[in-house]
């Protein structure tokens, strides 16, 4: 991985997303490929990608029985992501099952790290407790997911900037910690409900950042991507 800010290409088509890559000539940028752009262009969008230069977060977020995703994983490691998403909420045996087909699946030479989503960064405390049934405080509900998943094999995980710090201290310093729902200060939240900026992210520990309308729905996004590599590398608000 060159970098820790990875872009989320939040587009419905291969052609918008090229489009966009160019015409802001972020060439090589590393990027976040979600399930709407992945599930419309298919598995010769991540060749495309690495072929120009990007390192790809592929976020599916695979959550199924161990060996349906044993095997999905098998199949998506050979398409040469350097990471890619499970739910923890699979439980510890998915978990071990999906690092298995990982590790069957990868060619020779490459790595495909394992990443499992802690808790969404667009729920909230009420909505764990009151529809998840999930007693306790996010938080802790957040920090016992990504304990279990470096348990069982995962490589890192995905979690808000306000856990990083806790898990990389529970799990171990080497447990990447990938965090959604950065913004810049005057960016509007949208969907999400537990949002950081870069220069928070960076006290708290992040490694890497993921960052999607705060550049894609800027109004000049060169200047808002360079805006939070600015914050990231010297914890300066812009």
């Amino acid at each position: 991985m060159n970098e820790n800010i990875y872009l989320a290409l939040d587009f419905p088509t291969w052609q918008e997303t090229k489009a966009f890559i160019d015409r802001n000539d972020f060439h090589g940028v590393p990027v976040k490929v979600g399930m709407e752009l992945f599930y419309r262009e298919g598995p010769h969008l991540i060749d495309a990608l690495k072929q120009r230069g990007h390192d790809v977060l592929l976020d599916l977020k695979l959550h199924d029985i161990p060996t349906t995703v044993m095997k999905a994983m098998r199949n998506i490691a050979t398409l040469g992501a350097d990471m890619v998403t499970v739910h923890a909420l699979g439980g510890s045996d998915m978990i071990q099952r999906a690092k298995e087909g990982l590790t069957a699946g990868t060619p020779a030479g490459c790595e495909t790290k394992l990443i499992a989503v802690t808790i969404l960064t667009s729920m909230d405390e009420m909505i764990v407790n009151r529809e998840l049934k999930m007693n306790g405080d996010l938080q802790q509900n957040a920090l016992h997911f990504a304990d279990m998943a470096h348990q069982n094999g995962a490589d890192g995980v995905v979690c808000s900037v306000y856990e990083a710090g806790k898990i990389k201290h529970l799990c171990s310093p080497s447990c990447l910690t990938v965090t959604p729902g950065i913004r810049l200060h005057h960016a509007a939240a949208a969907d999400q409900k537990r949002i950081a900026t870069p220069a928070l992210a960076r006290n708290n520990g992040a490694d890497i950042l993921v960052v999607g309308r705060t550049v894609t729905h800027a109004g000049n996004p060169i200047t808002a991507f360079e805006n939070v590599r600015k914050e990231w590398a010297h914890g300066i608000k812009s």
